[in-house]
């Protein structure tokens, strides 16, 4: 071809048109023929893809077993163009009753384990179907479903199975595409049969209804769902949602009045072999103190033995702990995101689920009626023409010897189609025996009667909807409770009671000092009465502060832009290294400095202040922060600052200004706030506050200067009570030169 003519097949597109119209190729791909199921059989294609070549291998529940690396180059030659260890893997995962509730995939061999073991190789591995598998696949050959050709176009694979099994709800479904997921968790056969049945008699029942036939997931691992029902509704009703499972335990009690906790039931999709990792870890960070031990016991069952570390400490505390620090309890996500019938893509809420079972069983029931109709026409075409046979038997025989083209001449004769003499062209010998009129006859009139009956059921609605009632019934009669692990695993509990968890139960108690240099460098060390001056610190840091704690205390810090925030003693760096910044554990900027750092005690009272003279007393009950950007309590801005917190235990407050002007005032002129600007605390026509302090002014007031502690009583302070947001005046001979009160209580 010519430069030329190569030139005329470039065609110019924006670098944007192009890559967008690849990228939704691609993410179409992903969602319709990778990661969501169709509704209607619950299945991806992948799954789907793996039975129809097992099926096709004749592996059903009653032949033996083949090799999976057999049934895994059929499905990658013939109907699945990828890779071996993906479609191994699907298969390895629907055979895993810890996986799937109803295992679609009977495995011989070593297919994985709850701990997180991988399966053999493929080679090693046999399998077979399950009657669960047998039943989705159930009228495939009757043109119950439509087929399109497989990639190579070599092969026929079906678009959908007929499903009569309700697996989308029944084994559940994950799936990650573009831009949208799915998680269902399994839910147990008898429960949907029940709601299927209701939902067939009542097409507008609620949600809340058909959550009473199906009050929750269940769990191929058990479990004890601990949600309460308003949250499970809403989930089935928008189709998103989340519910918390626990695991089981009992109470073993042992000699001399100790115990022992037994778990017997995990979490769905949770590794035993990393939940027992994660409770040492814990017992050796000293982060669960109130747990001694941890051994697992499981044989065929699972058993994984909690040993408590003294026999005060109640089960019920002990579990709860766990719970909220391990995979004990986790939260089982629900986003029924699947391809309907129309495939689009779309989230359905439980009834629309049902729903769309119902209607796929219905095309099912219709297709395979209309496929027996026409098997029965071409019986009775074939038997009406070997009743010709029985008839003029001498006759046809003379025909097919003699003549030399016996059908058309068997046409003419006896005015039989073609199909008709075609069928008795093929007769054995053997079989003329059998031709006695009255066996032809009876089977014609079953065939009759099974037509009309089949023609009733197609042309009456009522007719159907009680075929489908039938064959739901016989689905939960054959897989039901008195199927192998039919019966309900998961226990449906009611949402958890508040237990009280001391904080010694997850953190050992010790006594700590924390330390904080003067550029805001943050660390603990062993034991109390630690003088700071005496530690190593960082080139042109030295020591600010030490705050005598435990480890099970919480520590606050106010900072200058007016918000606290809440640290865990526990989470400092430990040791006698530098520590690390304060700022780079909380978020604040390189602009903000720290105000006070203290232990967190709720029952105290706490007064804050600008440094513009503006402030007000706040409960330290709420100046607790959740999250590491703090809480807002003192506004600040324009310049600005925060500037004081100290404890507000007393009567009076004293307020020092940068004029050196002392006012002492009652604190009940101060209003106590959660959050605002508060109140002038004193008045400045220059500079801004200094200090402040609280005080009983019976006791008198107390400042430091250097070494030395001085006192004034209330008959030297008479001249400096008035009231809040006075100018003042200048503080009484004797009163520090530092311009302050000296180091406060509260740090």
């Amino acid at each position: 071809m010519s430069d030329s003519a190569l030139a005329g097949e470039i065609r110019p597109t924006p670098f944007k048109d192009a890559l967008s119209e690849r990228y939704l190729s691609y993410a179409l791909s992903t969602i319709m023929a990778r990661s969501l199921p169709d509704v209607r059989d619950g299945l991806k294609p992948v799954h789907r893809r793996l039975l129809f070549a097992m099926r096709q291998l004749r592996l059903d529940p009653d032949q033996g077993f083949k090799k999976c690396a057999r049934v895994v180059g059929d499905v990658i030659g013939k109907f699945h163009p990828h890779g071996d260890v993906a479609v191994y893997d699907a298969m390895v995962r629907l055979a895993q009753d810890f996986a799937v509730r109803y295992p679609l995939v009977d495995g011989q061999g070593n297919f994985g384990s709850i701990d997180g073991d991988n399966a053999a190789a493929m080679r090693y591995t046999e399998a077979r179907l399950t009657p669960v598998a047998m039943a989705l696949l159930e009228g495939i050959d009757e043109d119950a479903v439509d087929l399109q050709a497989t990639y190579d176009g070599d092969n026929e694979e079906p678009v959908v199975l007929p499903a009569a099994f309700p697996n989308l709800l029944a084994n559940g479904a994950q799936g990650i595409a573009v831009g949208m997921a799915t998680n269902i968790p399994p839910h147990n056969v008898g429960e949907i049969c029940d709601a299927l049945q209701h939902l067939l008699k009542h097409p507008n029942a609620s949600i809340a209804k058909l959550a009473e036939y199906m009050p929750g997931p269940d769990l191929p691992t058990g479990g004890l769902l601990v949600e309460n029902r308003e949250t499970i509704i809403e989930a089935y009703k928008t189709g998103r949602g989340g519910m918390r499972v626990r695991a089981k335990w009992q109470v073993e009690y042992l000699a001399r009045g100790q115990y022992q906790v037994v778990v017997t039931e995990i979490p769905y999709q949770v590794q035993k072999s990393r939940l027992i990792e994660r409770i040492a870890e814990l017992i050796n960070n000293r982060k669960l103190t109130v747990l001694a031990d941890v051994r697992d016991e499981s044989a065929e069952d699972l058993r994984v033995v909690l040993e408590p570390k003294s026999r005060n400490v109640e089960p019920d505390v002990l579990m709860e702990s766990l719970f909220r620090q391990t995979d004990l309890e986790s939260r089982i996500s629900l986003n029924m995101n699947v391809v309907d019938a129309d495939r689009t893509p779309r989230v359905m809420s439980l009834r629309e689920l049902l729903q769309a079972f119902l209607d796929h069983r219905l095309v099912v029931l219709v297709r395979r009626s209309e496929h027996r109709l026409g098997k029965i026409a071409r019986r009775l075409d074939v038997l009406q023409g070997y009743m010709v046979v029985y008839l003029n038997l001498d006759e046809v025989i003379r025909i097919i010897r003699e003549e030399d083209h016996p059908r058309q001449e068997l046409m003419a004769t006896f005015e039989l189609t073609e199909g008709q003499a075609e069928a008795i062209l093929n007769m054995r010998l053997r079989s003329l025996r059998k031709l006695e009129e009255l066996e032809i006859r009876k089977e014609m009139t079953a065939l009759e009667a099974e037509r009309e009956e089949l023609k009733a059921l197609l042309a009456d609605e009522g007719r159907k909807s009680a075929r489908l009632a039938q064959e739901i019934r016989e689905m939960k009669a054959r897989f039901g409770v008195d199927y192998p692990g039919g019966a309900r695993r998961t226990e449906i509990g009611d949402a958890p009671k508040a237990v009280i968890v001391p904080l010694e139960a997850m953190i050992e108690r010790e006594p700590i000092t924390v330390i904080c240099s003067a550029k805001g460098w943050v660390r603990t060390i062993k034991g109390h009465g630690i003088d700071p001056d005496e530690l190593k610190y960082k080139e042109g840091d030295k020591a600010r502060l030490a705050v005598a704690a435990e480890t099970t205390d919480k520590l606050v810090v106010f900072a200058t832009n007016g918000r606290f925030y809440t640290l865990g003693v526990d989470k400092l760096p430990g040791g006698r290294g530098n520590g690390e910044p304060l700022r780079l554990m909380l978020e604040f900027g390189n602009d903000t400095e720290i105000v006070a750092l203290f232990v967190h005690k709720p029952e105290r009272q706490l007064l804050v202040a600008s440094s513009d003279g503006r402030g007000f007393l706040v409960p330290e009950k709420d100046v607790i922060a959740q999250t590491r950007a703090g809480r807002q309590v003192l506004n600040v801005g324009g310049g600005v600052e925060a500037a004081v917190c100290v404890l507000a235990d007393g009567d009076h407050v004293a307020v020092l200004g940068e004029n050196r002007k002392l006012l002492i005032f009652p604190k009940y002129e101060l209003p106590e706030m959660v959050r605002g600007k508060g109140v002038r605390l004193q008045r400045y026509a220059k500079g801004g506050l200094r200090d402040v302090r609280v005080f009983k002014l019976e006791d008198g007031l107390t400042v430091q200067t250097g070494e030395r502690r001085r006192s004034f009583d209330a008959g030297q302070l008479g001249e400096w009570v008035a009231k809040r947001a006075q100018s003042g005046r200048l503080p009484p001979a004797g009163f520090p030169r530092s311009n302050g009160f000296g180091p406060t209580s509260l740090a």
